[in-house]
């Protein structure tokens, strides 16, 4: 079900009337996709920021203008560094019955027994590549670690998607490992072992030289 959330058109897109927008509260925005005329709009900052904390990332967004309703999604965001202030949106609109690309989070479930053993847990992928209509896009893919044992890993061909969506990640990416407590170590001293020798013979070149 989409959340409904209320915009304003905007028409003057000079640089002053859009500073008066932001100090009003409001996020500068466009609304735009395939075959649809690019629209400019305004939306409560904190309305879309907490939208977006409360329905997740892919969330679909009812976009009322005026009266009338557009299903988008928040495909891109800016932000103020300085300030952390949310600058500007894109928002996609979404036809509701074709699929689309998107990534979804993903969220480790339980304490893995590797770890509990002295392991150190490695997570590398934390977003997956899925194909889904809008409206059956999870808000996050569960991985469920408790029984990964030191020197295991989950990938994504471990996975099993259901009926709503596709799993569209390389299946032998590595979601999550279980390494020995001296990997780290070894990778250390290893990189230590190759820099050492770069080191001696730039020294000896500025001798020379």
């Amino acid at each position: 079900m989409a959340v409904t959330l209320k915009a304003e058109k905007r028409e003057d897109l000079k640089k002053s009337h859009t500073r008066l927008i932001r100090q009003q509260g409001l996020v500068p925005a466009v609304v735009y996709g395939k075959g649809k005329e690019p629209k400019t709009v305004a939306v409560n900052s904190i309305e879309l920021l907490k939208t977006v904390r409360d329905e997740g990332r892919n969330a679909i967004i009812s976009l009322s203008v005026d009266g009338d309703s557009v299903d988008v999604m928040l495909h891109d965001y800016q932000v103020e560094p300085l300030r952390d202030e949310l600058i500007h949106a894109d928002f996609y609109a979404v036809n509701m019955s074709q699929e689309i690309d998107v990534e979804v989070p993903i969220h480790l479930e339980g304490e893995a027994q590797g770890s509990k053993d002295g392991g150190v847990l490695q997570q590398p992928l934390y977003n997956l590549a899925v194909r889904a209509k809008p409206g059956n896009i999870p808000e996050e893919i569960v991985v469920d670690v408790a029984n990964l044992q030191v020197g295991e890993s989950i990938t994504v061909s471990d996975l099993s998607a259901n009926g709503d969506y596709e799993i569209t990640e390389d299946e032998g990416t590595t979601i999550v490992s279980i390494l020995t407590p001296d990997s780290g170590t070894v990778e250390e001293e290893t990189d230590e072992e190759q820099t050492e020798p770069e080191l001696v013979d730039a020294e000896k070149n500025e001798e020379e030289e």
